[in-house]
């Protein structure tokens, strides 16, 4: 028998470095039953990347055809690459039933919230600003300009948090993804 509840979409956006995706996969080690959406993008995968697992790679003329196509729920350029979630795995998904974690940045969480302001939206803030740019540059996947590119849209998207619902702060990975457990649940 189909559920007849539908699921829920949340939202987990934070800065670049921040330990959004440690958390997210921690989350669904945790509760299995959460599905993650794979979001598509224009960026070179890092090392250990496989295309269809954190993103689906594409090159930047089919991600333009998708934009024009309407096959996006959001989407957004973010330091010099396109991002953006395909609409409808994500939509039949809460039809379903299912809870849907969406890791997006900020431009593209603020389309999601307005057309589905029922999502969970949670906003990941570092310690500090100096422990963010510890964390980047201990990647050490980034150029010194990109590296700063990003130390600066993070300070921006901070002005954003105040339109999510629920802030948390990763000091520490299990107790963020406790308290991420506990908004969902």
């Amino acid at each position: 028998m189909k559920s007849t509840q539908k699921g829920n979409l949340v939202v987990i956006s934070a800065p670049s470095g921040t330990g959004k995706g440690t958390i997210i996969n921690e989350l669904l080690k945790k509760q299995p039953e959460l599905r993650f959406s794979v979001s598509a993008t224009t960026r070179t995968p890092r090392p250990g990347e496989k295309n269809g697992v954190a993103y689906e790679f594409l090159t930047k003329e089919r991600f333009l055809e998708m934009i024009d196509e309407g096959m996006f729920l959001e989407h957004a350029e973010y330091v010099g690459n396109f991002y953006g979630t395909p609409a409808k795995p994500i939509i039949d998904s809460i039809e379903t039933g299912k809870t849907i974690i969406l890791d997006i940045e900020v431009l593209g969480a603020k389309q999601v919230m307005e057309k589905l302001p029922d999502a969970i939206t949670i906003f990941i803030v570092p310690p500090s600003m100096e422990e963010l740019e510890r964390r980047l540059r201990g990647r050490g996947t980034d150029s010194e300009d990109k590296l700063r590119a990003r130390i600066k849209r993070a300070a921006d998207e901070f002005e954003e948090k105040s339109n999510y619902k629920h802030i948390v702060i990763n000091d520490e990975v299990s107790s963020a993804v406790d308290e991420i457990l506990n908004i969902i649940n």
